[in-house]
């Protein structure tokens, strides 16, 4: 298969992603603009388990930055959202500290799209 149908095929997969949030389709825009590659969602954390050993509390990253072997989360909505998602990005440092993640609060998206409409 030559470079430019791998190319056409990933295009083609980013595009059938159905993003929870828009504020996600806007950042997946910008890395790729950027030219960073990315998964969407690829893996999920358990965090916590019950008394059973089943997954109680789980933490899925919006995003993974291959190259820079990085997960990134977006957080652009109301406090209580962005203080669950402190916890979690908290216990999964505490469990898997070999992992790299990133919380992006608000204005951290904000300033990276201001960034990239103005390019």
């Amino acid at each position: 298969m030559g470079k430019s149908a791998l190319n056409l095929k990933e295009v083609t997969d980013k595009i059938e992603i159905k993003f929870a949030h828009g504020s996600e389709r806007e950042f997946s825009k910008i890395l790729d603009f950027y030219k960073i590659r990315w998964e969407y969602e690829p893996r999920t954390f358990v965090l916590e388990v019950d008394s059973d050993g089943n997954p109680f509390l789980s933490f899925t990253p919006d995003f993974y930055l291959n190259d820079l072997d990085i997960y990134i989360e977006l957080t652009t909505l109301n406090q209580k959202l962005v203080t669950k998602k402190n916890y979690k990005i908290k216990k999964l440092r505490e469990l898997y500290p070999e992992i790299n993640v990133k919380l992006f609060y608000k204005k951290d998206y904000h300033s990276l799209l201001f960034k990239y409409i103005n390019k």
